[in-house]
């Protein structure tokens, strides 16, 4: 008799059919079609409303969650990208009047990133947009439950981040 095994059972070379491997495979499913739903709405919303993709919000928002200044590096490190997507972003902020490269006073080696007037106009419109369209997102979910979410989601980030540690790679995602 054949026994037909997962793509799963094949990778880890054990049998993962118990209720609660089953559990952390929907888990697992759940919180990815999750992501990727709630960020394909925010990208749409963005692009209709205010011309403008979810990538240079996020740079905006780290920009202004640093006084308007970062590194390329830290920028990169933050927005958890390799730094050729950044630079890549950077060159056509920086085209479109949003951000502006300025050489670094005491390293030589580094760039930083500054917020235009343009850039802090477009972040200053569309967090508050921003914020309505999580908080409709996550209207169904008492007080009680978003805490509880909270909570949860951060023992999954720091047990990815442990991994990550224990597998050698470095912590570098925070």
């Amino acid at each position: 008799m054949t026994t037909i095994r997962t793509r799963s059972q094949l990778i880890s070379g054990s049998a993962r059919d118990t209720p609660a491997d089953k559990m952390t495979l929907r888990v697992w499913l759940r919180l990815l079609t999750s992501a990727q739903l709630i960020e394909r709405h925010i990208r749409s919303l963005l692009r209709r409303e205010f011309d403008t993709t979810l990538p240079r919000f996020d740079v905006l928002a780290q920009l202004d969650a640093s006084n308007g200044v970062l590194s390329m590096s830290e920028l990169s490190e933050r927005l958890m990208v390799t730094s050729g997507n950044v630079t890549g972003l950077i060159d056509l902020m920086e085209e479109d009047g949003l951000v502006e490269r300025v050489p670094h006073s005491t390293d030589r080696r580094s760039t930083l990133i500054h917020m235009r007037a343009r850039g802090e106009t477009l972040f200053s419109r569309t967090v508050p947009a921003h914020q309505d369209w999580v908080h409709e997102i996550m209207a169904d979910l008492t007080g009680d439950e978003l805490r509880e979410l909270h909570r949860l989601l951060g023992k999954v980030k720091t047990s990815a981040l442990d991994l990550r540690v224990r597998q050698g790679r470095g912590a570098r995602e925070r």
